[in-house]
């Protein structure tokens, strides 16, 4: 008997079949795959804006086979309004790092919140800059060394890490808001389920939505792949929490 051959996994139509330039272990690939999953689950990749700024998340048009619009460092929830509010029809979604958002980008992404407005926003925390230098960000943990904090973070001089999450879910415009990992399998399901309902939340017209997504830069943190992946588990996780912290499934 010929035996019969049954594809278990397919690429997403939202991703280009590109070879990935990330360095090893790097977790954006992942995270890119599984909103790529999401466009194609709601249909709409013919119709999805991305908005990416400065960093790693930069090269998002070099993987994503939608309309992308590249902002200034910080800016990309203020651009990602005005193409929103242009172009309403339009699933517009931001694609951000800590350094970028958490930083630099502090008053675009609470007032975009804060506003309601209609966003998805992706949020990759890896702790640090990813591609300017692996300087300290605000999501930096305590104690950790980076290029701009050689001796480990102090937070009596350096402040304690931001939990964006946490703080987001506190505005009255933010309708969702969550944290996943995607240091596991199980995690990555999760993750994956979370930020399809982010999605659904703008296309079923509820509101502003945001995923802070805890991932690896192994490259900055002197670890290998391995290593890096670990540290998820044993130190971020601890320090910024999973799970669901803000929805409203009205649209009122």
């Amino acid at each position: 008997m010929s035996q019969v051959e049954i594809p278990v996994f397919t690429a997403p139509r939202s991703l280009k079949p590109v070879v990935t330039h990330f360095c090893p272990g790097c977790q954006h690939g992942t995270v890119h795959r599984l909103v790529a999953e999401a466009l194609d689950h709601f249909a709409v990749q013919e119709r999805t804006i991305g908005v990416a700024s400065v960093g790693c998340s930069v090269f998002l048009y070099e993987y994503f086979a939608i309309d992308v619009v590249e902002s200034p460092h910080g800016r990309a929830p203020a651009v990602a309004t005005g193409v929103k509010r242009a172009l309403p029809d339009r699933v517009v979604f931001t694609y951000q790092g800590d350094g970028d958002l958490a930083a630099i980008g502090t008053s675009e992404i609470i007032h975009a919140a804060n506003r309601g407005e209609a966003l998805t926003v992706i949020f990759v925390n890896n702790t640090t800059y990813g591609m300017t230098g692996g300087q300290m960000a605000p999501t930096t943990l305590a104690g950790q060394q980076t290029s701009t904090s050689p001796y480990g973070r102090d937070p009596a001089n350096d402040g304690s890490p931001i939990r964006m999450a946490e703080l987001l879910a506190q505005l009255d415009g933010t309708r969702f808001s969550a944290r996943v990992a995607v240091d596991s399998p199980r995690h990555v399901i999760q993750a994956g389920r979370v930020i399809r309902e982010a999605f659904a939340t703008q296309i079923q017209a509820r509101g502003f939505a945001f995923v802070e997504v805890l991932a690896t830069c192994p490259t900055n943190w002197g670890m290998n792949p391995v290593q890096a992946n670990q540290r998820i588990a044993a130190e971020l996780i601890p320090c910024f929490p999973l799970g669901t912290f803000k929805k409203i499934e009205s649209q009122s």
